[in-house]
């Protein structure tokens, strides 16, 4: 059984904003209608929709607008991230998007909401990673985070363009085949020894 809702703005991969749509009722519940991005298709709320249609759209223009310009500041924005890490370049610990909203907002000055830093899961290892950041359902601006174990670290990532990470287990492969070499020679002539 799904619900039927009127979009107040532009939702991504459903409708533009004053389009019936009809979703799940849990999506609806707890996303569109608690978040303003809907109202229930019910006659009354048609009416009032249809009332403020004009300022609606006035509004959404005007918000697209100052989009438009933090988009413009943020554009190609490079944010370096300090985190503990293992030699492999595993996190102890993890980047979410508080995170990555706070490492804007002290490189740029420009303030955005935890909510608007589009990733699925927390990033668990050093590296450059593109970000996506919804300033509007329109308007998406992508900068590039980059996490390092320090400064130096994340100058060199940067130049390189891939995460610094020392492979131990190419040293220990390198380290235990001349070590291999020797032991078995040496066990060749205390066999022959006890033989004879």
């Amino acid at each position: 059984m799904l619900t039927e809702v009127i979009l107040l703005e532009r939702v991504e991969k459903l409708g533009k904003m004053g389009e019936t749509v009809k979703v799940k009722p849990g999506y609806a519940r707890n996303f569109l209608l608690p978040q303003k991005k809907a109202l229930r298709a019910t006659k009354e709320n048609v009416a009032h929709f249809e009332a403020q249609r004009h300022a609606l759209e006035a509004l959404n223009t005007e918000r697209k607008a100052e989009a438009d310009k933090v988009a413009k500041k943020l554009e190609g924005l490079k944010v370096v991230i300090v985190r503990q890490a293992s030699e492999a370049g595993h996190l102890y610990g993890s980047v979410a998007s508080r995170d990555i909203a706070e490492a804007i907002l002290e490189a740029s000055g420009v303030s955005i909401n935890r909510n608007q830093v589009d990733m699925n899961s927390a990033l668990k290892s050093i590296g450059l990673f593109p970000m996506k950041i919804s300033l509007h359902p329109e308007v998406k601006v992508e900068v590039t985070l980059n996490i390092a174990r320090s400064a130096e670290e994340a100058k060199t990532q940067e130049k390189t363009g891939k995460a610094v990470i020392v492979d131990h287990n190419a040293d220990d492969r390198k380290e235990a085949a001349p070590a291999a070499a020797p032991a078995a020679a040496e066990a060749t002539p205390s066999a022959e020894g006890e033989a004879a």
